[in-house]
């Protein structure tokens, strides 16, 4: 049974930081595509970040590149995102996400997410 299970989510400052972790398990998270959307009251969901299976290769969304750092830790079955210098913009509900087959594919499993808000 595949279980994406996010944590790391919080009210941070503008400027801040803070580190998603999403804990996969009924499947090898380094044999898919793994990635990171977000969603905002009244907005669409948008895709943040993607880890390739084959290579590593990172993609980010525009408008978090340079900010947002997205890993994983094949011993622990877990990914990552680093978000820092984080602004008012980035606040949404953010999701660890399993693509279909590639990081230009859509996602087949999503875990519950975790609310991420950026506010003084």
């Amino acid at each position: 049974q595949v279980q994406l299970v996010e944590s790391g989510g919080g009210l941070v400052q503008p400027g801040g930081s803070l580190r998603l972790s999403c804990a996969a398990s009924g499947f090898t998270l380094r044999y898919y595509p793994m990635g990171w959307f977000r969603q905002a009251p009244g907005k669409e969901r948008e895709g943040v970040a993607c880890i390739s299976s084959s290579d590593g290769k990172t993609y980010y969304t525009d408008s978090v590149k340079g900010r947002f750092t997205i890993s994983r830790d094949n011993a622990k079955n877990t990914l990552y995102l680093q978000m820092d210098s984080l602004k008012p913009e980035d606040t949404a509900v953010y999701y660890c996400a399993r693509h279909r087959g590639t990081c230009s594919a859509g996602y087949d499993y999503w875990g519950q997410g975790t609310q991420v808000t950026v506010s003084s």
